[in-house]
């Protein structure tokens, strides 16, 4: 099924890295929503994966939260205390409404969060903007989310309705397949360790099937959060079962927004292919966010 509309594509020195995309037309249990796919490396490797067998919902890189008052914004089946994973008729929609700004390396855009019934529970301002690196290139996504409801609106996840260590939701980053894939920050190497901990930057490498290539195109994302509230929320990150990475918002209990109130997020990435050092990439990171 078509995935929508191209609405943007994100260039650096000429070469187009990303694909922003509306997500119009997806399935409803996709909790269809904007996102960005295919994200490439300088050389062309793609590093998203959109709608994979495994979690069709999982689409490119971009944010998602399976928790919104009750409303199922990142798609699949909702986690239900004492029941677990269930089908539920509780999926929203997350829809483009404008750009406010565009150039060829980046944009800033308004979208509207839905529940089920049509009624807006969050808008959210987005940015996305690339540059060179001296690794690859830099990506950074902005966002703020908006409580448009007029009263209290809970956040929250798998993990806060009963699922210990599931708590996604946030920005987050579907990758394709990753043959030897690895994961680290400055501390800590591996899924078990890395999953949950609070780091500055955290780093995922591997092969990508590629043509003419056996062994597959080796490519590295280093992630890094660019502020303190970013950084005080917990790395979510699997690779045994799919490869996939982001930030939780609402990793042990529910965030309340009271009625107008926001939160806002915001994560660099270093796309580069290759082996690159990941801490010498992530001092090229950091030196570039915000702080």
């Amino acid at each position: 099924m078509s995935s929508g509309e191209a609405l943007a594509e994100v260039a650096v020195g000429g070469v187009t890295v990303a694909r922003y995309v509306s997500g119009a037309g997806l399935d409803a249990t996709l909790s269809p929503r904007p996102f960005l796919h295919p994200v490439r490396t300088l050389a062309g490797v793609t590093v998203s994966d959109r709608e994979p067998a495994d979690h069709r919902w999982h689409l490119g890189v971009g944010v998602a939260i399976q928790d919104v008052g009750g409303a199922n914004l990142w798609g699949g089946r909702t986690y239900v205390r004492d029941n677990g994973y269930t089908w539920r008729g509780d999926h929203g929609t997350v829809t483009h409404r404008r750009f406010s700004r565009r150039s060829a390396s980046g944009f800033a855009a308004e979208l509207a969060w839905r529940g089920p019934d049509g009624r807006v529970l969050l808008e959210e301002a987005r940015e996305v903007d690339a540059a060179p690196a001296g690794a690859g290139w830099r990506l950074v996504l902005r966002f703020r989310l908006r409580n448009a409801t007029g009263e209290p609106l809970a956040i929250g996840s798998p993990a806060t309705n009963g699922r210990a260590g599931a708590g996604y939701g946030g920005f987050f980053w579907r990758f394709p397949p990753l043959a030897g894939a690895q994961v680290r920050t400055a501390g800590a190497e591996g899924e078990a360790a890395v999953h949950g901990s609070r780091a500055g930057w955290l780093a995922v490498g591997g092969r990508v099937p590629a043509a003419g290539r056996d062994d597959g195109a080796p490519v590295t994302v280093v992630l890094g959060a660019a502020d303190d509230a970013t950084r005080a929320d917990p790395w979510f990150v699997r690779l045994a079962g799919y490869p996939g990475a982001g930030l939780s918002l609402a990793p042990e209990r529910p965030l309340v927004l009271p009625p107008g109130g926001d939160v806002a997020r915001e994560v660099h990435a270093i796309v580069a292919d290759g082996t690159p050092d990941a801490a010498a990439v992530a001092a090229e990171l950091t030196s570039g966010a915000r702080r």
